[in-house]
C-alpha cells in the first residue's frame, strides 16, 4: 500500500506567492491535513529548493508535494527524498533529468500568455495588469486580477533555462491537474507532460490558476493523493 501523507507542502509558480493557495488550504485542513504554502523568492532553482526543503523539514510525518507551474520543476528536483510520498502537478512543468522547463516547451507553439510576458532590466519576468487579466487568470473577477497583478512575484527568467538533475516523478506516484483553458502553458503541453510522466490526470475547465478558480477540484486531487 502507498504511504499516506499527513502534511502537504504547496509550491507556487511565477507571478505568485504562497497566498495563491488560500482557497485550497482550508479544504485540506478540513480533511485533517497539515498544509504549508512556501514563499519562494523565484530567484533560482537552488533558492526555491532551499525554501521548500525548510518546509518539508518543518512539517510532521510523510509529506505530499504540490507544485504549480514553475513550482513543478522545483518539486521534480527535490521530491525524491524518503519523507515525500508523492507529487501533484497543477498546470506545471515536470522536466526530466537534464531538461529545463524551456526545453520541455520547445515542441509547442508559443502561448498568448508567454508572449505577453515582459522582462525588466534585472532579468525578471512580470505581467502587466492587462496581460495578467487576459492570459493568466481570465476566469477570475476583475478586482481579483487587479490584486494579483499588484502582489505578483516576478520570476528570474534564468530559472526557466535551469536544467534539473533529478526527476522525482520517476520514483514517486504523481498526479497532474490539467487546466483546459490555460493561456500560459498550453493544455496540449500539459496533457503531454502528464502522459510522459505517467501521472494520474484530472482535467478542469480553468485558466492557469485552477487553485483560485476551481479550488475544490484541485483540493480533491490533493486529498486523494495524500491518502495514498
Amino acid at each position: 500500500m502507498p504511504t499516506a501523507a499527513t502534511s502537504v507542502v504547496l509550491v507556487h509558480g511565477a507571478f505568485a506567492d504562497g497566498s495563491a493557495w488560500a482557497r485550497v488550504i482550508p479544504l485540506l485542513h478540513a480533511q485533517g491535513l497539515e498544509a504549508v504554502a512556501v514563499q519562494n523568492p523565484l530567484t533560482s532553482l537552488e533558492e526555491d529548493m532551499a525554501h521548500v526543503q525548510r518546509a518539508i523539514d518543518r512539517v510532521k510525518g510523510p509529506v505530499l508535494l504540490v507544485g504549480h507551474s514553475w513550482g513543478g520543476a522545483v518539486i521534480t528536483q527535490i521530491g525524491g527524498q524518503e519523507k515525500v510520498t508523492g507529487l501533484v502537478y497543477v498546470a506545471a512543468f515536470a522536466p526530466d533529468a537534464g531538461q529545463s522547463p524551456n526545453d520541455t516547451l520547445k515542441p509547442f507553439p508559443p502561448s498568448p500568455g508567454l508572449a505577453a510576458v515582459s522582462v525588466d532590466k534585472a532579468g525578471y519576468l512580470f505581467l502587466s495588469p492587462a496581460a495578467l487579466a487576459a492570459t493568466y487568470a481570465q476566469d477570475l473577477p476583475e478586482e481579483e486580477t487587479a490584486l494579483l497583478a499588484a502582489i505578483q512575484g516576478p520570476c528570474r527568467a534564468a530559472c526557466f533555462a535551469t536544467r534539473v538533475t533529478e526527476a522525482a516523478w520517476r520514483t514517486k506516484p504523481s498526479r497532474y491537474v490539467v487546466a483546459a483553458q490555460d493561456r500560459m502553458l498550453p493544455p496540449a503541453f500539459q496533457r503531454a507532460t502528464a502522459a510522459r510522466i505517467g501521472a494520474r490526470t484530472v482535467e478542469v475547465d480553468a485558466s492557469h490558476v485552477p487553485y483560485a478558480s476551481r479550488p475544490q477540484a484541485v483540493a480533491a486531487v490533493i486529498i486523494e493523493a495524500a491518502r495514498g
